[in-house]
């Protein structure tokens, strides 16, 4: 195996703690069929959101639609929007500030608008670092480069726009389905996952070489 020199992490479930029950949980008190979300419908209407085909406005009307809420407020919606979105520990930026001194590291992201606002600002104010391309190399968040994982040009878009070598680069992440198209494309991956914690990987910033890559867990 080539020596590893980039990482691409990422985002929810690895570096930001979410709990997806937790918009579920808002919804149901309010009254909602919550099979409304689990259909066809709310799947389009989120996929295009997250690959930013459709507006913050376009995507709370037609969520809010959907679902029997029409006189919603934006801000509940967003309110139970961001329910799932819950901390950035701060040893895990302390961990990223310390793995950036011996690689360059990369965050791939299916995300929103609406949730990317919320933690860059919870960036901000808690860590001082006015965007994600000030903790990492270089961001690349799904509703700007329009494309989702496991969406393999998503994947080999940052390979050509960093110019990074597979077989030098890993990938880690808390899916199956993404970690499954990366090692198709030759990248090197650790599946990570959510009781375990990045900085459990590395050693004062460097891969701990008894650390398993490739291997399903």
């Amino acid at each position: 195996m080539d020596k590893i020199k980039h990482i691409i992490f990422d985002l929810g479930g690895v570096i930001l703690d979410i709990d997806e029950n937790m918009a579920v949980h808002e919804l149901e008190k309010r009254g909602v069929d919550l099979h409304l979300i689990e259909g066809e419908a709310f799947r389009s209407i989120d996929n295009r959101f997250e690959r930013g085909i459709l507006t913050a406005a376009s995507f709370r009307r037609k969520v809010k639609e959907l679902v029997g809420l029409p006189k919603l407020s934006d801000a509940d919606f967003d309110y139970i929007w961001n329910a799932i979105l819950l901390d950035i520990p701060r040893e895990r930026i302390q961990a990223l500030e310390e793995i950036k001194e011996h690689y360059h590291i990369f965050l791939m992201s299916n995300t929103n608008e609406i949730h990317y606002d919320l933690y860059v600002r919870d960036l901000q104010l808690r860590f001082g670092y006015k965007q994600f391309d000030d903790l990492f190399d270089k961001s690349y968040f799904s509703f700007d480069v329009h494309l989702l994982k496991p969406d393999p040009l998503f994947f080999e878009y940052i390979l050509e726009q960093q110019g990074l070598k597979p077989q030098e680069t890993l990938f880690i992440d808390d899916s199956p389905a993404n970690i499954a198209v990366a090692r198709q494309l030759g990248i090197h991956t650790y599946h990570i996952h959510r009781d375990e914690l990045v900085r459990n990987l590395f050693k004062d910033g460097i891969l701990r070489p008894d650390v398993a890559l490739d291997v399903d867990r």
